[in-house]
């Protein structure tokens, strides 16, 4: 009798990369317009044991995804709208890569569909929070998390060749629900028929050409000839709505400041310390040491070691991090450190040029990172002890925990 197969374990998984790094993503920009070319490496799995056949992904994909749309963000303030399109003939995207689901742990699974369900909440953050408008040009076949990734931008055009079709494949070949937010998408975002998305949802062939533009499935057909034509047409019309500068300097985001040792992730902002007989995971957020930079110039010109941002990518890394790399580890004791009232003057600042573009990014990346600390399945609690400073934003960080404690001194 052969033995079962045992999940692989877990490697450990660094999130910070950059574009000479990418292995699957193409990023071009031409004015307002920036197009994301997913050509998919099916020989650059994060994990051994499946090929990314069919323009499927794993987390290595989302991690690349993820780090292209931050850096359109800061790096290119002139875009305006991002293209969203496939490099592989025939094919847009089919999924998540159904082989390598089967060798995960269902830890894996579970943190790998959380970070792809925050990248493409994070596609519609941008839309509505920075005007960065998402145009998903569907060249091929989209099934599974290819379709939810496209369901994640502002629109969908699709090419109308007799073959390419949209479809949630899960229900009827798996047994599963689309774990990316398909369903949802299909029915309160694009309000398809609830008729209309039961049939959709439970057949594998999916929907093309004009019928699923009628369902509401897709927003626009075009002929192959046509196509390239029309998703650029398209795309600068988005772009007219945004409100994302034409000619502000763009600000690089270096790579962090981290030392990762055996217990413990060190930022110059964000400590986090392991202690692993207790397993418990010691989050200390810093205050600002000194005034936060208040003028529009210095902000810009402090990039990306203004200390709003550089605490957000921090904050964002170190999460990400322990909820994937350390799995025993099952409560977060979240604290802070400093001056009260440098985070309040540094929230009047944020506040003061919430309109400035770099500024607008800036409280995104917090938002989101906040709200990753918020669904990261683990024991949260937060420790309010003399010499803490949970005010105004940092009061987010208590709010995120499931349990927060404060010392009562006496009188």
């Amino acid at each position: 009798m052969s033995q079962s197969t045992q999940p692989a374990a877990a490697p450990k998984v660094d999130y910070q990369t950059d574009p000479s790094r990418y292995r699957h993503w193409r990023l071009k920009v031409e004015g307002p317009v920036a197009t994301l070319v997913a050509d998919i490496d099916e020989n650059a799995g994060l994990r051994p044991g499946y090929k990314l056949k069919l323009n499927s992904y794993d987390l290595g994909v989302d991690i690349e995804l993820a780090d292209a749309v931050n850096r359109i963000r800061f790096e290119h303030p002139e875009v305006r709208t991002v293209v969203v399109t496939s490099g592989k003939d025939k094919v847009f995207c089919s999924g998540a890569n159904i082989f390598m689901l089967g060798l995960s742990s269902h830890a894996w699974k579970v943190n790998f569909c959380k970070f792809t369900n925050e990248t493409r909440n994070g596609l519609e953050d941008s839309s509505k929070h920075s005007g960065l408008k998402f145009l998903a040009a569907v060249n091929g076949s989209c099934a599974g998390g290819g379709y939810e990734l496209a369901l994640a931008c502002d629109e969908i055009i699709l090419v109308d060749d007799r073959s390419s079709s949209v479809s949630l494949p899960e229900v009827p070949l798996l047994g599963v629900l689309p774990g990316t937010g398909g369903l949802t998408r299909v029915t309160d975002k694009r309000h398809v028929r609830h008729d209309l998305a039961d049939i959709f949802c439970t057949t594998t062939e999916g929907v093309r050409g004009q019928r699923a533009k009628d369902w509401r499935l897709v927003d626009d057909i075009v002929k192959p000839a046509q196509f390239a034509a029309r998703v650029q047409e398209r795309a600068l019309e988005l772009a007219k709505l945004s409100s994302r500068p034409a000619q502000a300097q763009g600000v690089a985001l270096t790579p962090l400041q981290r030392t990762v040792e055996a217990d413990a992730l060190l930022y110059p902002n964000v400590e986090v310390r392991i202690d692993r007989a207790r397993r418990t995971a010691t989050f200390t957020v810093k205050a600002p040491g000194r005034a936060v930079e208040s003028s529009a110039a210095a902000i810009e010109a402090a990039g990306a070691a203004w200390y709003p941002l550089a605490l957000a990518r921090e904050l964002d890394d170190a999460i990400l991090s322990m909820r994937t790399n350390e799995l025993e580890i099952g409560t977060w004791l979240i604290k802070t450190e400093g001056d009260a009232a440098a985070v309040q003057q540094m929230d009047a600042v944020l506040l003061a040029h919430q309109d400035h573009w770099f500024v607008r990014e800036t409280i995104g990346w917090l938002r989101r990172a906040f709200s990753r600390l918020d669904v990261s399945s683990r024991s949260l609690f937060a420790l309010i002890e003399p010499g803490s400073c949970f005010a105004g934003t940092f009061l987010e960080l208590a709010l995120a925990c499931d349990r927060s404690y404060m010392l009562a001194l006496p009188d």
